[in-house]
């Protein structure tokens, strides 16, 4: 094995569905193409938003697939402690603050926030960090030089919510870094995403991971197949279509129908990450 080290980390808020599998299927090719390891996390930190049953769901459907992960899975809801000690630490150290601003207004001063709460001494509220990095741009092996707005760069931006919930901001690196990924293969939907990720790395000191992100698939344009909007789960009886439809998804070459074990060798011994089309979604 190499010391590359990727992940497949999905919400347990519903069935895997077929841009679940892409998202899946891509970390999984890239992992074991570089004789690295393919770690799974089950981002379970949003309660009101998991469905009962979905975690053992998902990974009956990767085993179903083929899709074995490396060591134990990782659970958000076991994390707890260590998102709240760093929190504490970037409170004590004034790079955290308490706000009370509500999405409303800040809707209505345009959509950025402007920093309001950060003199205030608030002593509840959302969590924000204070933005020091404020990076803005990097380089994804997929979609190349990456830049996202400068006013959405330098926001400070909230990592424990109102509601008392860990923002997925902080949870994803701290996570990112306590599992030494080196590499993260995802969905292009959380592509700005990766700049917050990347100034929080920053701002804590930690070793950030390259980038690769993947289409998405939609039913139409900005409209992605999702949990959330009840996108149909694949099918865990006959996988070997559904694998044959990822990798064309994926501008990869198609494999010979088989066991799902034999079908994954093949794709594995044929990923090329050149071919993954450079494009933030495809409609299907």
């Amino acid at each position: 094995m190499t010391n590359y080290i990727g992940r497949f980390a999905p919400s347990p808020s519903g069935p895997l569905h077929f841009g679940s599998l892409i998202a899946a299927l891509a970390s999984y090719l890239r992992a074991h193409a570089e004789q690295g390891q393919w770690l799974l996390r089950m981002e379970d930190l949003d309660p009101p938003r998991e469905v009962a049953g979905a975690a053992n769901d998902i990974l009956k459907t990767l085993d179903a697939y083929g899709l074995r992960w490396h060591g134990q899975v990782m659970y958000q809801s076991q994390r707890h402690q260590a998102y709240q000690d760093c929190i504490d630490e970037l409170i004590t150290s004034n790079q955290a603050y308490f706000c009370q601003c509500t999405r409303k207004q800040i809707q209505q001063a345009g959509g950025i926030y402007s920093g309001h709460c950060r003199a205030l001494n608030h002593q509840d509220g959302s969590i924000r960090v204070i933005n020091q990095a404020q990076i803005a741009t990097f380089d994804d092996q997929i979609m190349g030089k990456v830049n996202v707005a400068a006013d959405f760069a330098s926001e400070d931006f909230i990592i424990k919510r109102r509601d008392g919930l860990f923002a997925y901001q902080l949870a994803v690196v701290l996570d990112d870094a306590e599992q030494g990924i080196t590499e993260v293969v995802r969905g292009s939907d959380l592509l700005t995403s990766s700049c917050r990720q990347l100034s929080l790395f920053a701002m804590l000191g930690l070793d950030a991971p390259k980038w690769a992100h993947v289409p998405v698939a939609s039913v139409e344009p900005g409209f992605k197949l999702s949990k959330q909007n009840h996108a149909p789960a694949i099918d865990i009886n006959k996988p070997q279509a559904s694998i044959n439809a990822a990798l064309a998804f994926l501008g990869q070459q198609k494999v010979d129908v088989d066991r799902v074990d034999i079908m994954l060798k093949q794709a594995v011994s044929q990923f090329d990450i050149t071919r993954v089309p450079k494009q933030t979604e495809i409609l299907i």
